[in-house]
């Protein structure tokens, strides 16, 4: 399977167009940007970690009982997917309190939910993605009831395997982020990426931070962070 036009560039991948309508080849970038892409940058290597730690997990998930757009891995940096139309929708998942979550409610920073906290966002730069619920998103058409529901069940599922996952490896999975897409039946199933830029991993030990915060706080050690939760999660699996 080869890459033919680029249909389109966010952030941090490209996607490309097959010759097969019903997938894609989505090309992970080393590009880093936070608050909203205000801040620019680069994580060398972070393309390929990226792109193979969010194989590894979602090939895990699948295997598990929720649905991807996984379809293989075609290079360190190159993944074929099931084409999909992404709902445009944030939904993260909190199980400590930390970043425009601990600033927006005045909540200590590693603060444990006796269960995990469900947010929607719209996805939306624009806007600056506001949090929004489900009538919200009813109301706008960005999602069904239905699928707003298998959305928060699959995701709370996610979280519950992400967490043993990330445990086995002597890591706290403290928020991530994920998408979902519609396949042309209107199926849902998980798609984007799973990754340190989409999850606050701590050091289970030290809480040392292991992911993109490090990027936006100006911390250092960026690159050596995403090199070691990817070596620990392979160590694991």
């Amino acid at each position: 399977m080869e890459k033919q036009t680029l249909l389109y560039e966010g952030k941090a991948k490209k996607v490309y167009t097959t010759q097969d309508p019903e997938l894609l080849i989505v090309s992970y970038k080393d590009d880093a940007t936070a608050f909203n892409g205000l801040k620019k940058g680069t994580i060398q290597g972070k393309g390929v970690i990226n792109n193979q730690m969010s194989n590894l997990l979602m090939a895990r998930l699948e295997r598990q009982g929720v649905p991807t757009h996984l379809v293989r891995e075609l290079s360190p940096r190159d993944t074929l997917v099931r084409r999909v139309s992404i709902v445009p929708l944030e939904v993260i998942v909190r199980n400590l309190a930390a970043g425009s979550f601990s600033k927006r409610y005045g909540v200590e920073e590693g603060t444990a939910f006796e269960v995990p906290a469900l947010e929607l966002s719209y996805k939306n730069d624009e806007l600056g993605d506001p949090l929004l619920n489900d009538d919200h998103a009813v109301a706008l058409k960005l999602a069904t009831r239905e699928e707003l529901a298998a959305i928060r069940t699959y995701t709370l599922q996610i979280d519950r395997m992400l967490q043993k996952i990330w445990a086995s490896c002597g890591v706290i999975l403290v928020d991530f982020k994920v998408e979902f897409g519609r396949l042309p039946d209107g199926t849902i199933v998980l798609a984007d990426e799973i990754s340190p830029d989409t999850c606050r991993l701590w050091d289970a030990q030290t809480r040392e931070k292991l992911d993109k915060d490090r990027f936006r706080r100006d911390m250092g050690g960026v690159e050596e962070a995403y090199c070691q939760v990817m070596e620990r999660l392979r160590n694991s699996l």
